[in-house]
């Protein structure tokens, strides 16, 4: 498999990490997670300038790449960057659009691209505990369209979203994989309730209520019970995108704790000196490589289809999931006491790395899913 990245990724990779590092720095950022907001849409819209949500996407709806290393690369960079702003929901719902969506639904993607939208997706509920099928919230036909009802949690950016791409069960019991539906609900709508708060690694989530809000018949996405396969695609595409972020997270919580290494003196000489230190800073790049592979097998699969595809998307969910652990807990204990204070970089990183294994599904739960998803041994399982 050939690792390099085409000169369109790497001139994409270099004029984002340039802009993160000159617009996007540590004060800037952590002013913007803090913020009333949760993220900046005028810092939404210069990213989009430059053309990060078009990567998602080919060119059939106004993109120009939608390969699973594009995404990669953009993540990577985010990730390096701590950046708040929702482009995980703009991958994940835009890649719902596209795959099931009919010819005025997929004129979102585009509005979505040039910044002039912002979309969250709306799939987890209380005690679904990652189970993609797992959804309560119903859709019921009324007239020529539907009323939906239920409770959706942890919407990420739901406070100020425009649009919002809704799970909802139109048949079928809760975990029944057919039954499912999605559709595109506005925030502002009638009978649409949102209680936001902040998340610890910076920036806004939201519940989400739906009272009887009325839907027209175009707000249904692709056809009523089929969103199972279409979550299953656009969610893959977010897993991705998640790997890639922590990588690059790890990277940079790397960088910091080497410098710190190699400028931190106790008894007269570096701390990095220390063979013990030496031994628990390499095993943690090795790790991070592991987690570097698992990601680029995640973007090398996720355009394929089958289970190969979801065991390595899986694989490199469990993957990052328990190595961005290690490297943020390693990472602060090699600092000491000063590796927990705000005021420092790798606290951030820490936290973020830790939070990105409870989205789209934990170490444990992904793990599971690998285990369940192997192939039955057969007699001619090792020729």
């Amino acid at each position: 498999m050939d690792f390099q990245h085409t000169e369109d990724r790497r001139m994409l990779a270099d004029s984002l990490n340039r802009f993160i590092v000159e617009q996007y720095g540590f004060d800037a950022r952590n002013k913007i997670a803090r913020s009333q907001e949760g993220f900046s849409r005028d810092m939404w819209r210069r990213f989009c300038e430059l053309g990060i949500i078009g990567a998602f996407f080919d060119d059939s709806v106004g993109g120009f790449g939608g390969d699973g290393f594009d995404v990669s690369v953009v993540f990577e960079a985010l990730g390096r960057g701590l950046v708040v702003e929702p482009f995980l929901d703009a991958l994940i719902v835009g890649r719902a659009l596209a795959h099931a969506g009919d010819e005025k639904q997929r004129a979102l993607i585009a509005k979505m691209i040039e910044g002039d939208v912002i979309a969250a997706f709306a799939h987890d509920e209380p005690g679904s505990h990652y189970e993609l099928a797992r959804v309560n919230t119903r859709a019921a036909r009324h007239g020529d369209g539907w009323t939906l009802n239920g409770v959706k949690s942890v919407v990420r950016q739901g406070e100020h979203a425009d649009v919002l791409l809704v799970s909802a069960r139109t048949s079928g019991g809760e975990d029944d994989e057919a039954g499912m539906s999605l559709f595109i609900v506005a925030r502002d709508a009638q009978g649409v309730n949102v209680r936001g708060h902040r998340r610890i690694d910076g920036g806004r989530v939201a519940d989400v209520s739906f009272d009887d809000v009325t839907l027209d018949a175009d707000a249904l996405v692709g056809n009523e019970g089929d969103a199972y396969a279409t979550l299953t695609h656009a969610i893959g595409y977010g897993l991705v995108a998640l790997a890639s972020e922590a990588v690059g997270a790890m990277d940079v919580a790397k960088e910091h704790t080497l410098e710190y290494l190699r400028t931190r003196k106790q008894f007269g000489m570096p701390i990095g000196a220390f063979q013990a230190l030496q031994h628990r800073m390499a095993d943690v790049l090795l790790e991070i490589e592991q987690a570097r592979s698992a990601a680029i097998n995640a973007a090398a699969a996720v355009g394929e289809a089958g289970i190969e595809r979801e065991r390595a998307l899986s694989a490199a969910k469990y993957s990052i999931g328990h190595i961005g652990a290690r490297v943020a807990e390693e990472s602060i204990q090699m600092h000491g006491g000063i590796g927990m204070t705000w005021e420092l970089p790798l606290a951030h990183y820490a936290k973020r790395l830790v939070m990105i294994d409870h989205q789209l599904g934990d170490e444990d739960h992904h793990l599971a899913r690998y285990v369940a998803l192997a192939r039955p041994i057969t007699p001619n399982s090792y020729k």
